[in-house]
């Protein structure tokens, strides 16, 4: 927040129409269009290629301990303990 208002700041105090009387003939900057969209592309295919295989990794739970299913209903939530002691246990909290 602080660096974007820096910024709009400087641009606002720089480039006024009192300060500056002619016009900038600068139109278009390809080089910089290009280059401030693949930047970001690339730091999110960068973040995303470690995020993708921890979150496969995650998903293989094998043999897990105690199972354990909530559902949660309009006023209420329900529980079920499935791999407890040999026995289901089922119970409600109102």
């Amino acid at each position: 927040v602080v660096f974007v208002s820096w910024i709009l700041g400087r641009c606002i105090f720089f480039y006024n129409e009192n300060v500056n009387k002619k016009a900038e003939t600068f139109v278009h900057g390809t080089v910089l269009e290009i280059v401030w969209t693949i930047t970001p592309a690339i730091i999110l295919i960068i973040i995303a290629i470690p995020s993708f295989s921890l979150l496969y990794a995650m998903d293989e739970v094998i043999d897990p301990i105690l199972t354990l299913k909530v559902i949660g209903n309009q006023w209420y939530w329900s529980y079920e303990y499935s791999d407890a002691m040999d026995d289901s246990i089922f119970f409600d909290s109102y």
